[in-house]
């Protein structure tokens, strides 16, 4: 059996009339092939274009995220400064009035201090008065 095998593979086919009718087919098939050629290499070409657009559309997007980033920071550190310029000054304005609160304790403190003075000496006297009476 392997013999017989061997024998059609060995033999050779002679070109008949619908070997030329596949040759010509053939020659048709290669203008298809070719025209389908030109139409991948345009719809490569229209891929690229489109693959184009989409990195450029990428770049576009990264560069705004960048811009979007840079003016947060900036925005972000202008209103930190602001934030610590109105702290500073509410501390200021609130040491100031605790000072002024202060200054007020010690004047009335020293009027106070005064007027003991002044009840000290008016009840030394009375009871000096009242003791020579």
């Amino acid at each position: 059996m392997e013999l017989e095998v061997a024998d059609v593979t060995n033999k050779r086919l002679k070109p008949s009339e619908e070997d030329n009718e596949t040759t010509q087919t053939g020659s048709e098939i290669a203008k298809a092939t070719e025209e389908e050629t030109a139409a991948a290499t345009l719809a490569s070409e229209q891929m690229e274009l489109e693959i184009a657009n989409i990195l450029e559309k990428i770049n576009r997007f990264t560069n705004l995220v960048s811009e979007l980033l840079e003016s947060g920071k900036s925005m972000l550190k202008e209103l930190s400064n602001e934030f610590e310029e109105r702290i500073i000054l509410v501390h200021k304005e609130q040491m100031e009035k605790w000072q002024e609160e202060i200054k007020e304790l010690r004047l009335l403190d020293t009027s106070n201090e005064e007027a003991d003075a002044l009840l000290g000496n008016a009840k030394y006297l009375l009871q000096n008065v009242q003791g020579e009476s």
